[in-house]
């Protein structure tokens, strides 16, 4: 009897632990819905600004890039715009769709390697080719709205602050695609809008991250980063380190996904989660929290099920009206948020990450060094 009385407790413990954690991811995801709803940009008025330099790091010839970037070239800004694109390859694909491009764009192919990080290799390079007062950096899987470097000009107008954006997914390679934009969008952009409303998150994303030149040259330029993975991220604490403040314009610009596997997705997802989970361990145990309907499934409460499975529609509709289109089929969620728990789960596990091509080790401050064992 006491044996079977000892069962019994770790059978309800082993339930009741999953079931208070899905309360509190209902909870959480009742508070994202609401804080997504009051994300709304005002106007922003027409005025002469600085010049402008974009910066594009390219690697491949990716879905819908010559797209992305002509969102660049169009936009509705009264001042200077130049977009310098990078590569290491001259023979790369994505110069020729950058150079067919018509607009103020120029490519920089260099194969000059400043760290292990190369897009902050390529960065290094493209800013001998950077004239404007204004640099923005941006992935090459962004898109923008027409007002967007209006926006940013005007958030960076203080002195000492940089902009970055908020963004949601957008899947440009089928399914896969979809189910990971799906994770940007369900996921990811309500946990930012979350932490930015607490206080607790201080993002700075390779969506978008704009200062000054002064700016940057008071950061040490783009050489400090060349070895570190979580390169945005660093570049805001950076910031942060120097005095200067990060700021948020009220808009949400796209990032394109291009997964065509499972195998895909979950390589991606999992070097994301391990990034975070390294910069900040406690804060990432804590994310648990945003998975509510996989912890209702596993205490084994219906009603935790049904309320987690209605919070969670209701905030991913939030969200695609946010962004203003349907990320994924709406039934996909149960899907997603599965899988998005095994990927948080799994991410606990990685210690070494691929990444275009190289394996590397992850190190405790965000920096990564070759992988040694892989390349035995």
């Amino acid at each position: 009897m006491a044996a079977r009385s000892t069962v019994d407790r770790v059978t309800m413990t082993a339930l009741l632990l999953p079931q208070c954690l899905a309360v509190a991811g209902i909870l959480y995801t009742l508070a994202a819905t609401i804080l997504a709803g009051r994300w709304k940009s005002g106007p922003i008025p027409p005025e002469n600004g600085p010049p402008v330099t974009i910066l594009k790091p390219l690697h491949g010839a990716e879905p819908l890039l010559a797209e992305n970037l002509r969102s660049f070239v169009e936009q509705d800004y009264r001042g200077a715009v130049e977009i310098v694109c990078g590569v290491h390859d001259p023979a790369d694909p994505a110069a020729a769709v950058a150079r067919a491009i018509d607009g103020p764009v120029r490519v920089r192919a260099d194969r000059a390697r400043h760290g292990s990080n190369g897009k902050i290799s390529n960065l290094i390079n493209m800013m001998s080719d950077a004239s404007g007062d204004i640099i923005i950096l941006s992935d090459s899987d962004i898109a923008v709205p027409p007002d967007y470097i209006s926006r940013i000009v005007a958030t960076i107008a203080p002195a000492g602050t940089i902009a970055t954006c908020l963004y949601a997914g957008r899947g440009d390679a089928g399914a896969w695609s979809r189910i990971a934009a799906a994770g940007i969008s369900w996921q990811f952009l309500p946990s930012v809008i979350v932490g930015l409303a607490t206080g607790r998150a201080r993002p700075c994303m390779g969506s978008t991250i704009a200062m000054r030149r002064e700016t940057l040259d008071r950061i040490g330029g783009f050489a400090p980063f060349a070895d570190v993975l979580a390169d945005d991220h660093a570049i805001g604490a950076a910031a942060h380190a120097a005095g200067c403040e990060v700021a948020i314009p009220r808009l949400i610009v796209t990032h394109g996904c291009a997964e065509t596997s499972l195998a895909a997705l979950a390589r991606h997802e999992l070097r994301w989660n391990a990034t975070i989970r390294g910069l900040d361990p406690w804060g990432y145990a804590g994310s648990i929290v945003t998975h509510p309907l996989p912890l209702a499934l596993l205490g084994l409460n219906l009603w935790l099920v049904a309320a987690a499975l209605a919070a969670r529609l209701a905030l991913a509709l939030r969200i695609d009206r946010l962004a203003g289109r349907r990320t994924a089929p709406i039934a996909l969620l149960p899907l997603r948020d599965i899988l998005s728990f095994i990927l948080f789960l799994g991410a606990f596990a990685v210690r070494s990450i691929d990444w275009r091509g190289g394996r590397f080790r992850l190190g405790k401050d965000g920096r990564m060094s070759a992988d040694t064992e892989y390349l035995t």
